[in-house]
């Protein structure tokens, strides 16, 4: 199976650890999916600053294909984290995505060719890239996170266009999971994922439902969980586990997330007030 991931890539810098580990959902997903055993590509923006250069190094050492990757100056995308006492991740403040934002992706013809070679696409609701996304689903299934992006009027923009869609739901009943299933479904995605935190995940695929629940862990960092299980899910899915194993894996891959800094660690020492 090979998977792309195009958009969003970030460092996120752990305030208490003076450390900053790569992420971004986007590129969480071409990482995660590529050690969960699927070949891994990711397209994005990097910045030609430190974090830039670290990011970029990762994804080398982690044996993603970047051929389509691009370098421009200005400061790569930050976010800025803190841990509180359960290990849940607290984003303190950001630069907006640096400037993959300030630019704004553009997919070129040979993006579109280079896109045409893989079985599946991610992206997410931080790539800012729904105005590809038309194109995206006619040269190969197109997976996207919506986060905790649960507006309808958005979601009847994109869902037409998806084979999978995840949603965040840590804060949502179950009810209200299950109404945010059948809204996705009716707008167009064919398979809809819900992930709730300690409560696991439900999806959707036509009028089947399944339950998953969480692997039991003592996590010491939640952030990239739910990336993970993206990743997890899809390498599972697409390689022709059942939507019960896959999510089965999925859960696992969140629960070993949870066990390292990072969304997959490669952290690095840095000290932002040094680079004020």
């Amino acid at each position: 199976m090979q998977l792309l991931a195009i958009g969003d890539n970030v460092v996120d810098y752990y305030e208490d650890q003076d450390m900053f580990y790569p992420g971004g959902n986007a590129l969480n997903v071409a990482v995660l999916s590529k050690r969960a055993g699927a070949r891994a590509s990711y397209i994005g923006i990097l910045g030609n600053d430190e974090t830039g250069d670290h990011v970029l190094q990762v994804l080398k050492q982690e044996g993603i294909n970047i051929s389509r990757i691009r370098r421009a100056h200005g400061q790569n995308g930050m976010a800025v984290v803190k841990l509180n006492e359960h290990g849940d991740r607290v984003f303190v403040r950001s630069n907006k995505g640096g400037i993959q934002s300030e630019l704004g992706l553009i997919l070129t013809a040979e993006d579109a060719a280079f896109i045409a070679r893989h079985d599946v696409v991610h992206t997410s609701v931080y790539s800012r890239i729904e105005h590809a996304l038309p194109e995206l689903y006619r040269l190969a299934a197109v997976s996207f996170d919506f986060s905790t992006t649960h507006d309808r009027e958005y979601m009847k923009r994109v869902c037409p266009h998806l084979t999978y869609a995840f949603f965040s739901g840590s804060g949502l009943t179950k009810e209200e999971c299950l109404l945010l299933l059948e809204d996705a479904s009716r707008f167009g995605a064919e398979t809809v994922c819900v992930t709730r935190g300690e409560e696991g995940a439900v999806l959707r695929r036509g009028g089947d439902i399944a339950e998953q629940p969480v692997v039991p862990v003592q996590a010491i960092d939640t952030l990239g969980a739910g990336d993970s299980f993206i990743a997890g899910f899809l390498t599972a899915y697409m390689n022709g586990s059942s939507l019960e194993k896959a999510l089965g894996r999925a859960a696992e891959a969140a629960a070993d997330t949870c066990l390292t800094y990072g969304a997959f660690g490669c952290g690095r020492p840095f000290s932002l007030k040094d680079h004020a």
